[in-house]
């Protein structure tokens, strides 16, 4: 049976042997960078918002980026892939240590989804060689009046007659824009209408028509807003045209931005120490704060929560790197991530804040950045609204109509993820099938709070049989987001058990995480209940669908036991 520390990315322990020799140095010696910059330097760069050039200098030295994120077809070197795997494992790191870091690193990876969709193979070499330098990417997508709505990009391409481009326009909320070698920007022509106009090309920040105006946050993170004043777009810039302009957009999504996940899971964990240090070692009215029952359960609800997050997380690469045509479970697995488990984080960082409360504003802690950043990460892509709605789309198929499918092992292969630059046009998403979520309860149908969250699943399905929002309903968002919020709650807790059955995670811990997931389905069918255009029906099932938690004190006694031990198992150097 594993220890809490164990579950938990600890410095102190870390060493990744579940991957390559090179994959391996590499975290390793990232760790150590941090490590060995310490604590108050660490803190002192976030509070000053200090450019991150120390960090991409050891990056470029260590030959990081080039190795993790060029994938095999244009690798110049023996260990450069895209491995969804180590990328999730450096993702985590960087989130331990600060988003700032993590930041640079997934906008460059955004930056180049276009560019490894493209079969622009001057532009793929070109990406190749600016990686082997060090240098970090951007992508220009987002514009001031329309966000991400790209259907009104008002970046213009005026045909210069030799299939070149002059091109003019502002993009905004760009990150690395005041420093990429190449920054992948979205557009469209001006002499054709529609879908058909679409362009995606490279340009360089460093050229004199990119004009940088400012950085649009207060921080380290340079979220950029540029323009561009007639660009010259040479034939050998462009890297998609058309429909396949606008679906590269949407897969570059779909492979970066499910980096969230593990972004926010370094984060709760190196606050976790800190806050179950600081409660441990606080004496109040005579006794330490952990002693109080409210403590124990707040700091038990987010350590269960945390490990939920990453079992799901890992369980979602296994399905991202075992992708293919005939394969899209990703798909809801992606918003996923993106949604549940960033908010998850949100929820595990507000329950350690309030067993430490003034603690987590002082200035020398991880805590208080820990507290500002992890509320970022639900929103760096379209909102949890946006996730949700995303995610309903394949409600009915996930529930209602599952498939045969081969087993998907734990994948931590050193391959390349190739399907990933290969995903084809983005749509079709009502179409998606999956492997029977059932499965997954029933290999823990004696585990008590997991057999009580399965009679709440089964509730969800019998709603959408008889109860489901009909055409006018429909059109309710609002509503909509309280039933995707039951579905999402149902998924989150099959891979969760899909992995706990890989790794063998002990089912006293799976019983108490499967407490909270009771108590979370319970509340959102509550907020269903409430809303304005419930009707008699569903809100007579949301009220059915309520449940209690199997309550077992000795079985919360011992997985506090697990929360108390993480008190000075690991503290960041000075």
């Amino acid at each position: 049976m594993a220890d809490s520390a164990s579950l938990l990315f600890n410095p102190r322990t870390y060493d990744p042997e579940h991957f390559d020799p090179e994959t391996r140095r590499l975290l390793r010696a990232t760790v150590d960078w941090f490590e060995a910059r310490g604590k108050r330097r660490l803190i002192e760069d976030y509070r000053s918002r200090a450019w991150l050039g120390d960090f991409l200098g050891f990056a470029a030295k260590e030959g990081l980026f080039a190795t993790f994120l060029t994938p095999a077809s244009a690798a110049k070197e023996q260990d450069q892939r895209w491995d969804t795997a180590r990328i999730a494992a450096l993702n985590e790191i960087f989130g331990f240590y600060g988003l700032d870091y993590w930041y640079a690193w997934q906008v460059t990876i955004l930056g180049l989804g276009p560019v490894w969709q493209s079969d622009n193979a001057d532009a793929r070499a070109r990406a190749a060689e600016l990686l082997a330098q060090g240098e970090v990417f951007a992508f220009g997508l987002s514009e001031k009046t329309h966000g991400a709505d790209i259907y009104s990009t008002d970046m213009l391409l005026e045909p210069t007659g030799d299939g070149g481009f002059l091109a003019s326009g502002s993009k905004y909320y760009i990150g690395n824009g005041n420093a990429a070698g190449l920054v992948s920007v979205f557009g469209r022509r001006t002499d054709v209408e529609g879908p058909d106009g679409y362009v995606f090309f490279a340009a360089d920040s460093r050229h004199e028509a990119y004009q940088l105006v400012k950085n649009v946050v207060d921080s380290s993170k340079y979220v950029s807003e540029f323009r561009l004043a007639d660009y010259p777009v040479a034939p050998a810039d462009i890297l998609h045209t058309g429909r396949a302009a606008f679906d590269a957009a949407l897969n570059t999504v779909n492979v970066g931005k499910f980096n969230l996940c593990t972004a926010s899971i370094g984060i709760c964990e190196h606050a976790m120490y800190e806050a179950v240090t600081h409660a441990s070692n606080r004496i109040l009215y005579g006794r330490p704060v952990t002693a109080f029952p409210h403590v124990r359960r707040e700091l038990t609800d987010a350590y269960v929560r945390l490990v939920g997050m990453k079992l799901f997380s890992d369980r979602a690469v296994d399905y991202f790197r075992s992708a293919g045509p005939d394969d899209r479970r990703y798909l809801l697995f992606n918003p996923m991530t993106k949604m549940k488990v960033t908010t998850e984080g949100e929820k595990v960082i507000d329950l350690m804040w309030d067993v430490i409360a003034a603690k987590g504003f002082e200035k020398d802690n991880y805590f208080a950045q820990a507290a500002i950043e992890i509320r970022g990460l639900p929103k760096l892509e379209g909102t949890v609204h946006v996730n949700l709605a995303l995610i309903l789309k394949f409600m009915h198929n996930h529930l209602l109509n599952p498939v045969d499918y081969p087993a998907v092992p734990t994948r931590l292969d050193a391959a390349d993820d190739a399907f990933l630059f290969q995903q084809g046009p983005a749509r079709g998403l009502g179409s998606v099938r999956f492997h029977d979520w059932r499965t997954a309860f029933d290999a823990y149908a004696e585990v008590p709070n997991v057999a009580r969250f399965r009679e709440q699943a089964d509730a969800l399905c019998t709603f959408v049989e008889t109860a489901a929002p009909d055409e006018e309903q429909s059109r309710d968002l609002d509503l909509l987001l309280a039933v995707g919020q039951l579905f999402a709650l149902v998924v989150h807790g099959q891979l969760i058990l899909e992995q706990a059955r890989l790794t063998g995670l002990d089912e006293d811990l799976l019983d108490e995480l499967f407490a909270v997931l009771v108590r979370d389905f319970s509340a959102h069918a509550v907020e269903l209940h409430g809303k304005d255009s419930a009707t008699g029906d569903q809100q007579n099932w949301a009220l059915g669908a309520v449940r209690r938690p199997v309550v077992d004190a000795a079985r919360s006694a011992r997985i506090w036991e697990r929360v108390e031990a993480l008190s000075g198992a690991y503290e960041m150097a000075q």
